[in-house]
């Protein structure tokens, strides 16, 4: 991966890490809050999927009518 004209092997931590030593110290406080606003909206994204979870554990059939249907 060709990486400011250099070809590295690091992994993205690796890069991530690198770039942060060279950074500005008023710049950290922007990427922290950046850092924190993709957080919370993966956090966001996941809530409907956990309220359907949720919701379609109250839909489950129970053991006896799994029976009924493997009956049929």
């Amino acid at each position: 991966m060709a990486y400011d004209g250099i070809e590295t092997v690091m992994s993205k931590r690796e890069m991530i890490a690198h770039e942060l030593d060279h950074m500005p110290e008023q710049d950290l406080d922007k990427l922290l809050a950046y850092l924190r606003s993709l957080k919370e909206a993966h956090a966001e994204n996941a809530m409907p999927a956990l309220a359907a979870q949720s919701s379609l554990a109250k839909e489950w059939l129970t053991p006896e009518e799994d029976a009924a249907w493997a009956s049929l």
